[in-house]
């Protein structure tokens, strides 16, 4: 059995940068991180090892420590304020690309449309996102899109939502709004492209494919439906205990690929596992 691996794996630069801050901060007890940092078990493990206190993004207790540390997922200016009233000392590893959809929310508000948010209701980022607006929609769902009353409609994406599901729900907002003036902001970001366009550059190659990941990662699920709606036999795992030998029997060739929020070690692990079935 021979071993493919994606062009485009595992940790974006957001998530490295969050992680590395989170690294570097020696009294960890004094911070409380506003969520999880990533969307990954292993990363947890290791920051709830450290002494780090989290707290659940839709909770809305003031954290108990002096310091709150903001996630590569961003939180809303209202929940800035919050924090801040509350006389905490902010440190914020919000990706910029995660600021960027932001900011486009906020600009196509500003110009008077009503704003759509193309991603997961539940979602940290996009309760940041539209937590700041007066009125928006979110869709999550094709058959969420709706015939809506304004004739100016804005519409963002969350940073993680594959191209593909973007661009078919753009589409039905205006089939559904064809009066209406509608001005499309692209905010998924580069990172989540290259990897969806590895994996689906790499499917065709296979017989089944292995992506590597968090089960709560949005973008990992994604990677794998990605490669399972293409007809590839598609295994999710968090890491390579999960790897069951006779789940590849009759595979001569798997792919793997990997969330952006996989450790390199979780991903390298996984590689070994997969390279002794081999053998």
């Amino acid at each position: 059995m021979q071993v493919l691996i994606a062009e485009e794996l595992g940790f974006c630069f957001g998530v490295r940068d969050a992680l590395a801050v989170a690294r570097s901060i020696d009294d960890a007890h004094t911070v409380t991180v506003h969520g999880e940092l990533v969307h990954n078990e292993a990363v947890l493990h290791e920051l709830d090892a450290r002494g780090f206190l989290r707290q659940r993004e839709d909770a809305r207790a003031v954290p108990p420590t002096p310091r709150v540390l903001v996630t590569a997922h961003g939180i809303s200016e209202r929940e800035r304020a919050r924090l801040l009233a509350a006389g905490k000392v902010l440190i914020d590893t919000t990706c910029p690309l995660v600021t960027r959809a932001h900011v486009a929310a906020q600009e196509l508000a500003r110009d008077g449309r009503f704003v759509v948010v193309l991603g997961k209701r539940d979602h940290v980022e996009v309760r940041g996102i539209v937590e700041d607006l007066a009125a928006c929609a979110v869709v999550e769902r094709d058959s969420e899109v709706e015939t809506w009353p304004s004739q100016r409609l804005g519409v963002v994406c969350q940073t993680t939502l594959p191209s593909h599901l973007a661009q078919a729900r753009l589409a039905a907002i205006r089939a559904r709004n064809a009066t209406a003036d509608v001005r499309f902001v692209d905010t998924v970001c580069d990172p989540t492209k290259r990897r969806m366009r590895a994996v689906a550059a790499l499917a065709p190659r296979v017989d089944a494919f292995v992506v590597v990941g968090g089960r709560n990662s949005n973008n990992t699920r994604q990677l794998a439906e990605l490669a399972a709606a293409q007809g590839v036999r598609t295994l999710h795992v968090q890491g390579a205990a999960d790897l069951d030998p006779s789940w590849f029997r009759g595979c001569r060739v798997v792919g793997l690929g990997a969330g952006t929020s996989t450790l390199d070690a979780t991903i390298a692990a996984v590689r070994d596992k997969l390279e002794q079935i081999t053998a």
